[in-house]
């Protein structure tokens, strides 16, 4: 694979432009709900077989190794043409906590298999009575020979119907204090014992699901990190999410959207509307440098501080401040679901709405994120 890092900025986006055009299906351009893993199949094989499926993973594990500037342009020229977003937990979290966390064994074994789309993964964190305050979970991994015996539910886990590998939280010590008594597993989801159930969301979509353990053997070998370790990890994994989360992708294709509505419906000879266009533009600017900065961090290997959720704040409320604009833009049509045809222009203005509003709750809530900085970057009293 070439060296992208080496090409000038222009030849690498000229790159990525010609790779979009040639081989992202036609069908799948400018959707804003999750793709799911029958519609994007081809699509991540496409990008496995030109090694373009980890853009942000070191050459020496298969990825593309791009530094932040190249991944800008990435991003860039993904939004420009409707890229959607592969089923890419393994890429984004798994992979990156395997490389700083996982045994020699377990990056040999499943490294691989997450490139070529063998194995998806699905996140299993949230539980009825632990969201926000994620320590109190009670899903329990009880060790049994050389397995642990796990029991629990799981809440809003992604794409899990999807999903061949679950990674997840569990206690291994109900007597450690609630962050020392935890343990991070990997999970083949089709072990006896598991049952996972579709939820439909507001915009009427099966995105999320609730899934069950009972009885369910996992070989301790699928330990990361450690016996009782699993809050270290998973606090590293909220930092790679939060960088995630955090990317310009969705903020952008929102506002490029918007500027194609408005542009339709002459709303740029309005003083009004071009004085709260231009606010969000910059606030996107703002937010493609920032994303930057962390990017930079995550590539150089250095750990992650409690800043970044200053990344994940900005990223959402922008977010939801561009599809607020796209729902009042789109006046007596905003309220409408599905594709619409508007002075021209088809749009579906009430699902980017949706898909924006929980952006200020998963992943951490603002008011968590806000606790977070104000307790351990601003030192404030709690």
């Amino acid at each position: 694979m070439p060296d992208f890092n080496s090409l000038s900025d222009e030849a690498f986006r000229n790159e990525a432009r010609a790779f979009f055009v040639k081989h992202y299906p036609q069908h799948l351009r400018y959707i804003l709900r999750r793709a799911r893993w029958r519609e994007m199949r081809e699509w991540y094989l496409t990008l496995s077989r030109h090694g373009w499926i980890a853009p942000n993973w070191p050459r020496e594990h298969g990825g593309m190794g791009l530094d932040a500037g190249k991944l800008m342009i990435l991003f860039e020229e993904q939004e420009r043409y409707g890229v959607a977003r592969t089923p890419d937990h393994g890429i984004v979290q798994v992979g990156p906590i395997l490389m700083k966390y996982g045994s020699s064994a377990q990056q040999q074994y499943f490294l691989p298999r997450i490139l070529s789309g063998e194995h998806l993964w699905a996140q299993g964190y949230s539980e009825p009575n632990a969201g926000s305050d994620l320590a109190s979970l009670a899903t329990s991994a009880v060790p049994d020979g050389t397995d642990f015996i796990v029991n629990g539910q799981k809440l809003w886990t992604t794409l899990a119907h999807d999903a061949t590998h679950i990674y997840l939280l569990a206690r291994t010590d109900k007597q450690a204090k609630k962050q020392e008594g935890i343990s991070f597993l990997l999970v083949d989801a089709k072990t006896p014992g598991i049952t996972i159930r579709p939820i439909r969301n507001i915009a009427g979509h099966e995105e999320f699901c609730e899934v069950f353990f009972e009885n369910v053997r996992v070989p301790q070998a699928n330990l990361v990190g450690g016996l009782n370790r699993g809050w270290t990890v998973a606090k590293a994994l909220l930092s790679f999410e939060r960088v995630n989360i955090g990317s310009p992708r969705r903020p952008q294709y929102a506002l490029t959207r918007l500027a194609q509505l408005a542009r339709a419906k002459g709303l740029f000879d309005d003083p009004g509307f071009v004085d709260k266009f231009t606010t969000l533009r910059l606030d996107m600017a703002d937010l493609a440098s920032l994303y930057a900065r962390y990017v930079e961090i995550v590539k150089r290997g250095d750990e992650l501080g409690q800043d970044v959720s200053m990344l994940k704040i900005w990223a959402m409320e922008t977010w939801q401040r561009i599809t607020d604009l796209l729902l009042e833009t789109a006046q007596e049509y905003g309220g409408m679901p599905g594709d619409l045809d508007i002075d021209g222009l088809g749009v579906d203005v009430l699902t980017a709405f949706y898909y924006a509003r929980p952006g200020t709750i998963y992943g951490g809530s603002s008011e968590i994120q806000r606790n977070i900085l104000a307790k351990y970057v601003l030192k404030l009293p709690t």
